[in-house]
């Protein structure tokens, strides 16, 4: 027998049974929480839930809106920060045969489905939060970020990318004259 998840397990919502209409729950969750999924991004943090589930005889709409305060690592300094995100997403469950992914918001789920598990669903909708460069509050500029900008430029790659720019066919012209030049006469 499979054993049960004390932590992932709190993220239950009995379906069976449920008449056909809204119902709204609150889930809460911690570092607890975050140690459950195996990732890298995401150091620890607090989130809070409210779920809105709309159920009627063919689908269930579950609207997430989510509030979390993540402890993340900064990909400059290595430092850790926290950053607040806020996000609300919706995922459709349809009743069907089979249990399969449809898309990312939707998923099909056999008939007499006792409970959903939103553990995963939670995760992964904080999870898509986080930006892909993460940055420390105090690397951020109102001009936005300064990376990629070049300090010094060498004048024989400026040259040479000149080069690359133009037309293919004058290839030969050019190298005719860099044989010249460097030949002395012109």
């Amino acid at each position: 027998m499979k054993s049960v998840n004390k932590e992932i397990s709190k993220y239950d919502i009995l379906i069976h049974g449920l008449e056909d209409k809204t119902y709204t729950y609150e889930f809460e969750g911690n570092d607890d929480f975050f140690r459950e999924f195996e990732q890298e991004i995401i150091e620890g943090g607090t989130f809070k839930v409210k779920v809105t589930l709309d159920k009627n005889a063919t689908f269930i709409k579950v609207t997430l809106d989510i509030k979390s305060k993540l402890r993340l690592e900064c990909d400059r300094s290595l430092e850790t920060f926290e950053e607040e995100f806020n996000s609300e997403a919706v995922h459709i469950y349809k009743y069907g045969s089979v249990a399969e992914e449809m898309t990312e918001e939707m998923e099909v789920i056999p008939f007499g489905t006792p409970k959903l598990n939103l553990a995963q669903l939670i995760f992964e909708y904080i999870l898509l939060q986080v930006p892909v460069k993460k940055l420390h509050p105090r690397f951020r500029t109102e001009d936005g970020d300064e990376e990629g900008t070049m300090v010094y430029i060498d004048p024989s790659f400026q040259k040479e990318e000149q080069e690359e720019i133009q037309d293919p066919r004058w290839a030969a012209l050019i190298n005719l004259k860099q044989i010249s030049e460097s030949n002395g006469t012109s």
